[in-house]
């Protein structure tokens, strides 16, 4: 693990077939709105993909890459989630959307995940 970075481990299930569930260590970026998973741990998952998304890389270009939905599982904490199938070279993330949608925050001074609070408004 770097220094300054976060990352944590992290289950993901088929929603489809709750026993297939793998873990996965992720960087959290809380710049990435969506998470990046390598696309052969979404394939043990028997995730497909049902669609293409266009997304802006570090550097400013731009690449092409499946998406698709599973169950993510941090701490006691489970969310529905959006995921790229990440390909060769793409850096696996944990993005905003699933570190909202499960209720975490990054500490600022301690670089670990903690709840936060969810709002219904």
């Amino acid at each position: 693990m770097l220094v300054g970075f976060t990352y944590v481990k992290v289950s993901l299930l088929n929603p489809a077939y709750l026993g297939l569930k793998r873990e996965v260590e992720l960087l959290v970026d809380i710049g990435a709105v969506l998470t990046a998973v390598p696309r052969k741990k979404l394939e043990e998952l028997q995730i497909k993909p049902v669609g293409r998304r266009r997304l802006r890389v570090f550097g400013g270009q731009f690449v092409e890459r499946d998406i698709g939905a599973t169950l993510i599982n941090y701490a006691e904490a489970y969310a529905g989630i959006t995921v790229i199938f990440a390909e060769e070279g793409d850096t696996p993330v944990l993005g905003a959307t699933a570190l909202e949608a499960l209720g975490y925050q990054v500490d600022p001074v301690t670089k670990q995940l903690k709840p936060s609070e969810l709002l219904m408004i």
